[in-house]
């Protein structure tokens, strides 16, 4: 099932680390599209929970060096 998820992501100051995260995020399994946003610092993110989870998808996040917010 594809669902959307509103990401947002502390740390993120300048166009090299959006691009750090779409990085990481498109080479996941399940992610059918994706938008990065430094203004506000979020992912939004559409994904097949069927392959991978949302706590996957901020861990992810989380080893490219980012905070992901609550």
């Amino acid at each position: 099932m594809i669902q959307q998820s509103i990401i947002s992501i502390k740390g993120m100051t300048c166009m090299g680390c959006v691009n750090s995260v779409k990085n990481v995020l498109k080479n996941l399994p399940g992610i059918t599209a994706m938008d990065v946003t430094l203004e506000p610092a979020q992912a939004t993110v559409q994904y097949d929970s069927a392959t991978i989870s949302l706590d996957r998808l901020k861990e992810a996040i989380l080893d490219a060096g980012f905070e992901v917010a609550d």
